[in-house]
């Protein structure tokens, strides 16, 4: 949904009644935004709009004290449990802190500490100064030294049991080190991600055809929030301590003895904390800090002040769900609008479809930004951008610049919604989007240039062809040269080599002997096994496994060719054609990769480039078993508790004897093997009346 402008009534002109009803709405906004962010790893707006939204509530709210309830959101903190993990009730919460968005209101923090704490004038309180790390809040308890149970903030009295998750971050101690730890022990503090790491994953994403993590904060939260713990110790996530909970004792009277205390401990603090003695010095820090914002490595979205004195701290309390003894100087929003001229689509390697917004040229966070990531086909549909719009532009992260929203009553009257291409803008292959999956991929596998170089390289891979002397470094130079476009141009390269004025041999880092090596690798792969093939294509979801799945099942190349062929014509209507049930049909490669095959071969490109290649090789017959046993040629299926054997077991043994296992029963069902509580597949073979064999029976049919 496009972000809307609207003129907002000045709260000091506001009625009693239209504040409650301006408080309701601001409540429940705010509440969907807290889901969003907390729960869902996924905020809706920027940290600016948000604040905002906050700041208007808490304003209202003192010209109408008596309006506040306890389901202000003044009065909350973050979001109620998600209930996908257990519940952990803090002993002390975990509150939030008031905001500080200019050195004004940082001078006003300073004056109300000292009017509280009935100081002279001239007394400043000292004040430790921390940058703000933007991550995911975790409190972590320890008894007797030994960690027991890590916490996510939740609502800022409840949260979620992720301990099994925290222990697989390294930054986070399973024993506290040191002779005096208190009995119970609570340090609380942020996980969070290094900006490079996160960088890294998504170029991994890419590769690997997943979906890309929208920024660090997100990425850093839904990975410590899996149910399955290898996920989060698969990611490089770090933890800063920066304060605590319940303590059976204190082992130091200040904040900045506290954090020198939990390093001993054995935590991470940030080394860029400090103790200011003048206000003068913390809008320094701050400053300082902001500069060099961009080589910290890490997120943070402002700096946090803090009382040093833990007593004085005691004396000042709580005001509603924020600390008076602390502030958050918030970093100005690092957004700016501008016109988006044109959206482009870029190809990936994968041939994910990634539609990117160019813009009229402007400066956000002291960078230029022309580009920015427009994420997805639905995120364009979700918020309404087109081209010619006037859009907000935040540098997500200050990594991925990014369009936040429209900027509706600017819209020209000719702006008319996107419409997402469904055909590859770089090779005109037609686009398919898996279920569930929200990318866009461009099905011109062999022939789209966006992704010739990795599917190439693949091509030539151990598993694939595996052609000595030809590996990614001299794809690429072939590529980039014209050499070598398709993989057929590997097997033409010696004859047009012979043909071309500029020899291979007279390029750098060659010679006679290398490239009469070269040849000769290539010729050795002019035969080639089926399942080899079929997983040098690079298709979708088609790895060395269901590769052997289809050879075996189609035997050779000319079968699988017609037979995907043939199935990719009659998939998608309501009574599915032969072909493509009995594609379906093959135990172990399932709808998902029977669609993707499907997809190859309804290019009639790729099918083109792999007749053309097949010209230049022989494909060899998938490697046959017995051809004179009972069941050779038979198509099997197990169904049931098998006693005798594993289904495994099972499968192999009918496979070696030339038989076809597949995972459902079809009119082409010569035999279903029936173990024990046999259902739905045992009911079908009676109606259709295929032979059905006790596990005794089919043994003695296979002798």
């Amino acid at each position: 949904m496009a972000a809307k402008r609207k003129t907002q009534t000045e709260v000091s002109d506001l009625t009693r009644a239209q504040a409650k009803v301006e408080l309701m709405r601001l409540a429940l906004e705010i509440e969907q935004h807290n889901e969003s962010y907390y729960n869902e790893d996924s905020p809706t707006v920027s940290d600016a709009a948000y604040d905002a939204l906050r700041q208007r509530v808490e304003t209202i709210e003192g010209r109408f004290p008596g309006l506040v309830t306890r389901e202000s959101p003044s009065q909350k903190v973050g979001a109620a449990p998600s209930g996908r993990f257990a519940k952990v009730t803090h002993a002390v919460p975990m509150l939030s802190l008031g905001n500080a968005f200019s050195d004004e209101d940082v001078t006003d923090f300073i004056d109300r500490v000292r009017r509280f704490l009935k100081l002279p004038a001239d007394e400043m309180p000292a004040v430790v100064a921390e940058p703000k790390i933007d991550g995911l809040s975790l409190s972590l308890r320890y008894e007797g030294g030994e960690l027991v149970t890590g916490a996510t903030r939740g609502d800022g009295f409840v949260g979620e049991d992720v301990t099994a998750n925290v222990r697989t971050i390294a930054d986070i101690p399973h024993k506290l080190k040191g002779r005096n730890v208190p009995e119970i022990c609570e340090i609380r503090g942020e996980v969070y991600i290094l900006g490079r790491d996160f960088i890294g994953f998504n170029k991994r994403a890419e590769k690997a055809g997943i979906q890309a993590a929208a920024n660090p904060r997100n990425f850093a939260a839904g990975s410590l929030r899996q149910k399955d713990v290898s996920v989060t110790a698969s990611r490089p996530l770090k933890f800063f301590a920066y304060t605590w909970g319940a303590m059976s004792a204190m082992p130091s009277k200040t904040q900045s003895g506290m954090l020198e205390w939990i390093g001993k401990a054995g935590f991470v603090t940030n080394p860029l904390t400090q103790r200011c003695e003048s206000v003068d010095e913390l809008l320094a820090f701050y400053r300082n800090i902001g500069t060099e914002r961009a080589n910290l490595g890490y997120d943070i979205d402002g700096v946090v002040y803090k009382i040093d004195r833990l007593d004085w701290q005691e004396r000042l309390g709580f005001a509603g769900r924020a600390p008076r003894w602390a502030v958050a100087h918030k970093f100005a929003a690092e957004q700016a609008t501008t016109v988006l001229e044109k959206i482009d689509i870029q190809v990936g390697r994968t041939g994910a479809l990634t539609p990117v917004a160019r813009l009229k040229p402007v400066t956000v966070g002291g960078v230029v930004v022309s580009n920015a990531t427009l994420h997805n086909a639905d995120e364009i549909e979700r918020k309404d951008i087109r081209e010619g719009d006037t859009v907000i532009v935040q540098r997500a992260g200050d990594v991925i610049p990014q369009v936040v929203a429209i900027v509706e009553d600017k819209r020209p009257k000719s702006a008319k919604p996107y419409k997402f291409p469904d055909t590859c803008p770089v090779c005109g292959s037609h686009v398919v989007s898996e279920e569930g999956e929200v990318v866009r991929r461009c099905t011109g596998a062999m022939i789209c240039p966006a992704q010739a170089t990795e599917r190439l390289k693949h091509f030539v891979s151990r598993l694939a062809f595996d052609i000595d002397g030809l590996g990614d470094k001299q794809i690429q130079e072939f590529y980039e040269a014209g050499i070598v476009m398709s993989p057929v141009d590997i097997f033409t390269l010696e004859k047009r080599d012979a043909r071309s004025s500029k020899k291979l041999a007279d390029r750098e880092g060659y010679g006679e002997t290398s490239v009469r090596n070269l040849f000769a690798s290539i010729d050795a792969r002019r035969r080639i096994a089926l399942h080899r093939l079929i997983f040098a294509l690079g298709i979708r979801h088609v790895g060395e496994g269901n590769a052997k799945l289809l050879a075996r099942h189609y035997a050779t190349i000319d079968s699988f060719r017609e037979s995907m062929i043939a199935a990719g014509k009659g998939h998608d209507s309501e009574s599915p054609n032969e072909a493509w049930q009995d594609l379906d049909s093959i135990g172990g490669v399932g709808e998902v990769v029977a669609e993707a095959v499907v997809e190859f071969f309804a290019e009639k490109r790729n099918v083109k480039a792999l007749d053309e290649l097949l010209k230049e090789i022989e494909v060899l017959p998938a490697e046959q078993a017995k051809t004179d046993s009972p069941v050779a040629g038979r198509t099997v299926v197990f169904t049931g508790a098998l006693t005798k054997f594993t289904r495994d077991e099972a499968k192999a043994g009918a496979e070696r004897l030339g038989a076809k296992v597949a995972g459902s029963v079809s009119k082409k069902t010569d035999y279903v093997v029936a173990g024990e509580d046999a259902g739905s597949k045992l009911t079908k073979a009676k109606e259709l009346g295929v032979a059905v064999l006790t596990e005794d029976e089919w043994l003695k049919l296979i002798g």
